[in-house]
């Protein structure tokens, strides 16, 4: 067994694009292999901003020989069945096939013999191949190459065994040398082994491993902020950015004028961060600090002094845009720069976003009514003004601040804290780890906001395909769930599409469903216990859905439960069956009391009865489990009941009475869930 180790040097490949294309790389490699019948031990790929690289351990020094049998016509076949037959099978004469007796009679085999190949051999191919086929979000062609590739190559280091493999592409000779550092290292060196190529990196200002370098980028920016006692505000996003701009991570923190502080925090930190890959720090007591750290890519001689000098200079000049936004988006009122919006297209077959705001208002205003403690009137002016900072110039150029921008300006211009507040949570929640609104101004206007989207959406016929959902429609649906359960929001959600959109409620409510269905399993709830909670929930009172889904599935999970759930279906299987014999239905109401004859079949329709006010009340109430306790009084007598009578008596007026007695069982289990469709 040999090793392959494989590098691909090239100028910086952009920081989102190498996790994904160093995945892809060995993929297509490992594709490769499986199919030319090379096995492996294990694999290691590992990226910098200048190279992928890819160790792969366990090859073998040559493929096993194939031996393949493939069966051809009759002997004595016309010649050109004979023909096509040797040339697919790459026989010279027919002689070469052997003839092989059948219950059919004598036909021809071609035994084909296929050598193993030198594994040396095949790589070169199967690098090449899986270059070629690589694909880029962006690439480029340079010089007089053929293939693509998303910065210009300088050397493919292509070691097995050893020793550099025999290939070459787009003019560049596979070889055993590599190089460090840009700067610091930049003379070539040779390596023949993944640990010597790791360690020849190491000492030359490389950390290979991208996770070892952005455990030290993360560090050395805690470090150097701690030092000042200031501490980093996390961004998982930007640490990865940064951990692909860098080889040799050497953390630099600077400062910028205190006066930009005067600016909303939100538009400084992603300033820093979108223009200049700044991680932002903040003050003990949370608040930002006017200090910043970058992660430089070289050591020098004044540790950083002219690299520290050089960013603040350029991060002053950023923040000075900022601040210049701030003051000028501040001289007009949100409410001066609705008329704006009319110019804004929100979807060519809907309407502008000036359109979309006046519909939002009047339907959030409905909505408000029924949010406990919600103010009408508040909430109908925040949707008035939540699009306005659309058109300022800071969400112009951070548009990712939109809402957040809208309360900071609706504050300046002495709108209530409940207007500017639902303003900057009206988009919320925008995904599955996003805070959702709690206040009612907010919920009612983000509750809103979206089913005024999805309704339109699904009037246009424009909803999600597949993995296609260009405009989030998933997500708007997803929100309005979480609005609801999360507020315990009580709302006829069957109506509210309705009015919305009266011709395609009914496919946008199962929409809603199966939205719905993905975030109860998701919580742990079995599909089938979803299923016969949604069968009784026609209002969409998604609320009440779950409450009755947990109390399903608490039930399910105790005994007499589980017993009580067999039971049931051992009486609709025997009621199915026999009304299916019969070409009738056995109803409830066709049971006469007066017909049981024995005790087990009278205590059953006893509990029946008894349990009838009792179950009324717990539903009334929606109190599902004590709905559940309830049916779980029927197992005793049901399960007499099953031991001592027989359904299918002799007599057709008792084996009727006794099949509608179990209509009557089924009829009333059903009133809380369909349990019809629970398996077990």
């Amino acid at each position: 067994m040999s090793d392959l180790i494989l590098e691909i040097f090239s100028e910086e490949i952009p920081a989102r694009m190498q996790r994904k294309a160093a995945g892809d790389l060995k993929d297509l490699l490992l594709a490769s292999f499986k199919e030319v019948g090379l096995g492996f031990e294990a694999v290691e790929v590992a990226w910098t901003p200048r190279r992928l690289a890819l160790s792969v351990t366990g090859l073998p020094d040559k493929t096993e020989d194939q031996r393949e049998e493939r069966k051809g016509p009759k002997v004595g076949a016309p010649e050109k069945a004979l023909a096509g037959f040797m040339r697919g099978a790459g026989l010279a004469s027919i002689d070469q096939a052997e003839q092989r007796d059948t219950p059919k009679g004598p036909v021809y085999v071609a035994v084909i013999e296929k050598p193993g190949q030198e594994t040396k051999a095949l790589l070169p191919g199967l690098i090449t191949a899986a270059m070629a086929k690589l694909s880029w979000p962006k690439s480029m062609r340079w010089g007089r190459n053929t293939h693509r590739w998303v910065r210009p190559l300088h050397s493919i280091l292509a070691v097995f065994d050893g020793q550099a493999l025999d290939g070459t592409y787009e003019g560049l000779a596979f070889d055993d040398t590599t190089r460090g550092h840009r700067f610091m290292a930049p003379e070539p060196f040779s390596a023949t082994t993944w640990a010597d190529y790791k360690a020849g990196l190491a000492a030359r200002f490389v950390v290979l491993d991208p996770e070892e370098r952005k455990a030290k980028v993360a560090a050395g920016a805690e470090a150097v902020a701690s030092a000042e006692g200031l501490s980093l505000i996390e961004d998982p996003g930007l640490l990865e950015e940064v951990t692909n701009l860098v080889e040799w991570p050497v953390p630099v923190l600077g400062r910028f004028d205190e006066a930009f502080l005067q600016v909303p925090a939100e538009c400084l930190i992603l300033s820093m961060k979108e223009h200049q890959k700044y991680f932002a720090l903040r003050q003990a007591d949370g608040s930002l600090a006017n200090a910043f750290v970058t992660m430089a890519n070289i050591e020098t001689p004044d540790q950083g002094t002219a690299i520290r000098l050089g960013n603040e200079r350029v991060l002053n000049a950023r923040l000075s845009d900022a601040r210049f936004f701030w003051e000028q988006d501040k001289r007009h009122s949100l409410e001066s720069r609705l008329p704006r919006l009319g110019d804004i297209v929100f979807h060519a077959k809907i309407g502008s976003v000036l359109e979309k705001s006046e519909a939002v208002e009047a339907l959030s205003g409905a909505l408000a009514a029924k949010v406990t403690g919600c103010d009408v009137s508040k909430t109908q002016r925040a949707a008035k003004l939540a699009k306005a900072d659309l058109v300022t110039d800071m969400v112009g150029e951070f548009p990712e601040l939109q809402g957040l921008m809208g309360q900071y300006y609706a504050q300046n211009d002495g709108e209530d804290p409940a207007v500017a507040l639902a303003i900057a949570e009206h988009y919320s929640p925008l995904g599955p780890s996003d805070r959702c609104p709690s206040a009612p101004e907010s919920l009612a206007l983000a509750l809103a906001d979206k089913l005024w989207i999805l309704a339109n959406f699904w009037k246009i016929d424009e909803k999600p395909t597949g993995s296609k959902d260009p405009y989030a429609l998933r997500r708007a649906a997803l929100g309005v769930i979480r609005l609801i359960l999360e507020n315990g929001l009580r709302l006829n959600l069957t109506d509210e599409v309705a009015a919305l959109a009266p011709e395609q409620a009914g496919d946008l409510m199962n929409f809603f469903a199966d939205r719905l269905k993905v975030t109860l399993k998701d919580r742990g709830y079995r599909y089938d216990s979803i299923d016969a909670a949604f069968a009784r929930e026609p209002e969409g009172d998604l609320t009440r859905l779950v409450a009755r889904v947990a109390a399903l599935e608490a039930f399910r999970g105790t005994e007499q439960g589980a017993d009580l759930l067999a039971a049931y279906k051992r009486a609709t299987n025997i009621l199915r069956a026999e009304e299916k014999k019969d070409g009738k239905v056995f109803a409830a109401d066709s049971l006469v009391p007066s017909r049981l004859s024995l005790a087990e079949e009278q205590a059953l329709f006893d509990a029946l009865e008894g349990l009838k006010a009792p179950l009324a009340e717990a539903l009334a109430s929606e109190s599902f489990e004590a709905a559940m306790q309830q049916l779980a009084g029927l197992r005793d007598p049901l399960d007499a009941f099953f031991e001592k009578v027989v359904v299918n008596a002799d007599e057709p007026e008792l084996r009727a009475n006794r099949l509608a007695l179990l209509a009557r069982l089924a009829q009333d289990m059903d009133k809380i869930a369909d349990f019809a469709v629970l398996e077990g």
